[in-house]
């Protein structure tokens, strides 16, 4: 069994120094890995950045990540990676990474995802070339996900999770204004999830959401942003198996927190 901890949404900047860090600081106490589903800041600057790098640094326990749209605002997202490589976060867009844990292995891929609606009432890639470029940024994302998530199908996982900053499902957008659904998330992702494997996916971007989903496939969705869990993370406990061997559901807590 791992133990999978993850939050999103959390958009911090100065003002919030400190914030999560007693709380993150019990992560190797009940948890393996960290996994944050993207805006860790408010508007994707490098101070920002510099707070989400000290809540999470030499925590004790791997922190991977994707970046949400909040950290693109200020197109300094190259730096925003930079800062959190430099404290140790495993930074994620359109590639995975493994981490062994206990003789076993864990598979992480990553991908900010992009909008465009779910099935039946979802953008096209056809005429004008804003729409086309708009649906083309969704569709790169999703085919990003599918080899990152595919690699590791090569790498013995005992389990392969998918994180993401926009929703696969419109499962995990209920409470949300149903207009907005086309702008939270996509279903080429859950497309890509499904068709490339996957025992558990996360994503935020939601704050109105709900947190259970499930894809198509039968692929467990979570909501992991910070205002659905209300916490400083949720803990998933996700089966370890055997190569060829079924993997069973993800049981679910929450985790403790002073947040």
């Amino acid at each position: 069994m791992v133990r999978v901890a993850a939050v999103g949404d959390i958009h911090l900047s100065p003002d919030c120094r400190g914030l999560l860090r007693p709380s993150f600081e019990t992560l190797p106490l009940c948890a393996d890995l960290l996994l944050l589903a993207g805006d860790l800041t408010r508007h994707g600057t490098v101070p920002e950045a510099e707070v989400v790098a000290a809540e999470v640094g030499d925590l004790g326990v791997p922190v991977v990540a994707v970046l949400g749209n909040h950290d693109y605002h200020s197109e300094q997202e190259a730096d925003v990676t930079r800062v959190l490589t430099d404290a140790g976060v495993t930074v994620l867009e359109g590639e995975s990474v493994i981490l062994p844990m206990g003789g076993a292995k864990v598979g992480v891929a990553g991908v900010k995802g992009f909008c465009g609606g779910f099935a039946g009432r979802s953008a096209g890639e056809f005429g004008e070339r804003e729409m086309k470029e708009f649906v083309r940024t969704t569709r790169r994302g999703a085919e990003a996900l599918h080899r990152a998530l595919a690699a590791l199908s090569d790498g013995d996982c005992g389990a392969r999770i998918a994180l993401t900053h926009f929703a696969p499902v419109p499962d995990t957008l209920a409470g949300e204004p149903v207009e907005i659904y086309p702008f939270l998330g996509s279903y080429l992702l859950a497309e890509a999830i499904d068709e490339a494997g996957a025992d558990l996916a996360l994503h935020g971007h939601a704050h109105l959401g709900t947190e259970h989903g499930m894809t198509a496939g039968g692929v467990r969705v979570r909501n992991v942003a910070q205002p659905v869990i209300r916490k400083a993370f949720a803990l998933y406990h996700l089966p370890l198996a055997r190569p060829g061997e079924h993997r069973g559901e993800p049981r679910q807590t929450v985790a403790r927190t002073s947040a």
